[in-house]
């Protein structure tokens, strides 16, 4: 397997053994095609301790501590945009090309940068026909998107295949709790108002103080290891299943791009553990039981932590309407879809001339 250097500062190239051209990777299966004469071209199954090796969860403490094991991190030449900050690894000898991620000019870099590489990623399920006819799909299910807007984006600039960074970890957690568990209970009580008798019943809380201990082990917790797009654009391609994860080898690499993460190793663990803690104010809440809760504190101890570097699937579009920018993502794996749009005025214009109109007409029936 080749060293995830050569996707920074090479092309991968895989000679088709028919024809000789360049070979690419072929999403939805294991093999490679040759777009010159169709052949296509098995990837060899991982040997038994290469499959090992790839999807081992490294130690979390030695990750921080930048003390991990040899052959675990690598130099890698990348590019960083001006605008949205995406570090892509470009392939080739290309020093100008354009960001995939927001269409901006970009320059590829002269420097390097030590990394932590990639043990395994999701391979792309997902062809880009398929991928662009999701996203005309959803462009065209916006309520308000300029007529015709999905059609222009479907048959538009090419989308990108790239393998976006994220972090997973693992933690067995323990956490003693302090609190008050709150139990309802009803009286009655009778008024009298605008001269009838009314029997109100009325609800009431019985509080007593609780404290106990609630484990549970996290595995996988993923956390987006980009900042080049929104964040909330990529968690909406949620869910990804993770048992598709295979050891990185630079075969699924051909014809895609690899991006670089630029949320650091630590940050991503804080952003673990704070996505760790709302699940555990869940369970503690759930042991409290009772019809209502006070939590006062909760102490939680992370044992075992361990955490991969992976990459996932995403097909990216940025396009261009009408002299603004626009970014689409397309889950590679499941097909799942979000992004910008722009928005059309004379559709909301209408929207809002009939909205006065039923307006205007209920209160005309209403008089």
């Amino acid at each position: 397997m080749a060293d995830i250097a050569a996707t920074a500062a090479r092309e991968v190239h895989y000679p088709c053994d028919r024809c000789g051209a360049d070979l690419r990777f072929a999403p939805g299966q294991t093999s490679l095609v040759c777009d010159h004469c169709g052949h296509l071209q098995q990837i060899a199954a991982p040997a038994a301790p290469e499959a090992a090796t790839g999807l081992r969860e490294l130690a979390l403490k030695d990750g921080l501590a930048a003390d991990l094991p040899p052959g675990t991190e690598v130099e890698a030449r990348t590019t960083h945009c001006p605008n949205c900050g995406a570090l892509v690894e470009f392939a080739g000898d290309r020093h100008a090309s354009e960001c995939p991620f927001c269409a901006t000019p970009v320059i590829v870099d002269t420097g390097t940068h030590r990394a932590i590489k990639p043990q395994a990623l999701i391979p792309f399920a997902l062809t880009e026909e398929a991928a662009r006819a999701a996203l005309g799909r959803w462009l065209k299910s916006r309520w308000f998107a300029p007529s015709g807007l999905g059609e222009f984006a479907r048959k538009g600039r090419r989308m990108q295949g790239i393998y976006t960074p994220f972090w997973t970890f693992d933690a067995d957690t323990r956490s003693r709790y302090a609190g008050q568990r709150g139990d309802a209970y009803y009286t009655t009580r009778t008024v009298r108002r605008d001269g009838k008798t009314r029997t109100i019943r009325e609800r009431h809380i019985r509080w007593r103080p609780v404290q106990g201990t609630v484990a549970r082990r996290f595995d996988d917790v993923l956390v987006l290891g980009s900042t080049s797009l929104p964040k909330p654009m990529t968690d909406a391609l949620a869910p990804w299943d993770l048992a598709a994860l295979v050891p990185w080898r630079d075969d699924y690499l051909s014809g895609f791009l690899a991006e670089g993460y630029t949320v650091p190793l630590a940050a991503a663990h804080g952003e673990a553990r704070e996505a760790m803690a709302r699940v555990i104010a869940s369970d503690v809440r759930a042991d409290i039981g009772g019809d209502e809760q006070r939590v006062t504190s909760v102490d939680t101890v992370h044992q075992r932590e361990t955490f991969k570097h992976v990459l996932l699937p995403v097909w990216v579009a940025a396009y261009k309407y009408r002299g603004e920018s626009y970014r689409c993502v397309v889950n590679g794996q499941t097909g799942k879809v979000d992004g910008e749009r722009p928005w059309s005025p004379w559709k909301i214009a209408l929207a809002v001339l009939l909205a006065l109109a039923v307006a205007a007409a209920v209160y005309a029936l209403s008089r």
